[in-house]
Formats: structure tokens, sequence, C-alpha cells
């Protein structure tokens, strides 16, 4: 279709990168549960359930790209609906720390079920096609965050374990992980992994 008139093939593939993100979003709005949970109160559950460990409401504005304030709010909204709990934190006292009670844990568990309108487009593609599209994802999130574009995406590509094309030999899993000294394919590449350490953090060390 060279010389046709319109948007070029990447002009469309933002475009419907932007129609999903809608998608998704209209979702997560229909799916607020008993809780009557918004996007973001969704998100915070999501993120705190995803680490064991406390977090203060600094790291939940950078992770989700967001502003004190906003978050504030929301914070304020889940300690009432019992969902978070909020301690001065025993090292700096000036600081708020944050964990989700049992109620909350319950209610992340829940939004952890992929909805069905998704999970039948999901299961729509083949797994070819889901390992491509995990590549040009993963690809792209590196460099939005190489640009400051986005916040920091526990991703395999920018984690110091990631060993890429590392086994060239076996196509269906030519990479490597340190962490768990394994290969694995495209497929399963990870966009949020809670082993994920920076690649600058020592890059080209196995644990």
């Amino acid at each position: 279709m060279d010389g046709s008139p319109g948007l070029s093939p990447t002009e469309h593939l933002l475009l419907g990168l932007t129609r999903l993100g809608q998608a998704v979003r209209l979702t997560a709005w229909h799916n607020g549960g008993p809780a009557k949970l918004s996007p973001l109160q969704a998100d915070i559950l999501l993120y705190l359930a995803a680490d064991a460990r406390s977090r203060r409401q600094g790291e939940i504005v950078k992770a989700l790209a967001s502003t004190p304030p906003t978050v504030s709010d929301a914070m304020r909204a889940l300690t009432t609906k019992g969902l978070v709990d909020r301690r001065r934190d025993p090292v700096d006292t000036r600081a708020v720390t944050l964990t989700l009670t049992d109620a909350g844990r319950a209610e992340a568990d829940r939004l952890s079920v992929i909805p069905a309108p998704l999970r039948e487009a999901l299961d729509a593609l083949p797994d070819a096609d889901v390992a491509a599209m995990l590549r040009g994802t993963t690809a792209m999130i590196k460099v939005l965050q190489e640009h400051d574009a986005i916040p920091v995406s526990r991703t395999c590509v920018t984690c110091r374990f990631f060993r890429p094309d590392a086994h060239p030999r076996d196509p269906d899993r030519p990479h490597h992980c340190a962490f768990v000294d394994a290969p694995f394919g495209p497929g399963e590449l990870r966009v949020d992994c809670a082993d994920h350490e920076p690649a600058d953090a020592g890059r080209g060390e196995a644990r």
C-alpha cells in the first residue's frame, strides 16, 4: 500500500494501542466491585499486592505516574474502605508506610482475575502473536523509560539478570534469566517482575 494516503503503519499501531488502553480503562471502571473502586484505587491495590513489603506514598506516585494529591486522595478512600493500612514508618516517623489489609488483599485477588471481555480478546490471539506483541511491548517500554517518558517498569529487558539470545540454537527459548538460571522464550517475557533489578545495579552479575 505504498504511496496511499492516510496514517502510516506505525501511526495505526499507536492508534490501536490507544484503543486498547481505552478498553482496559473502561473495563477497570466496570470492575470496581462492591468497594466501588476507581481505576487508580484498583491500580494501587494491585501495586501493593505485587510485593509484600510496606510502601511509601512517594513510591506509589512514581510507580503509577500520578501526582501526590491524587494518590493521597485515593489512599484516604482506600483506608476508609478498610483495604489499606497506614502506619508511621519505624525508621522515619515523618513518613507513612502503606500495606494491604486482609480485605485489601482479597480485593486485589479479585482484581487480578482478567474480566471476560479482555480474556476473550486475549484468547483470540495465537501464541505466536502473543510472543510478538510481548517483544514489541517490552522494546517500546525500554525506549520510553530511557527517555523518562514513563515510570520505570520491571521488565525483563531492563533487568540485570536478562541475557538476550543467550541460547541461539534454541529458537523456542533463546533468552536466559540469570536469577532463576533458566532459558525462556519470547512468549515468557515479563512486563512486571517482582525479582527485577535494574541493569545498572550490577550488569553481568548472576545470583
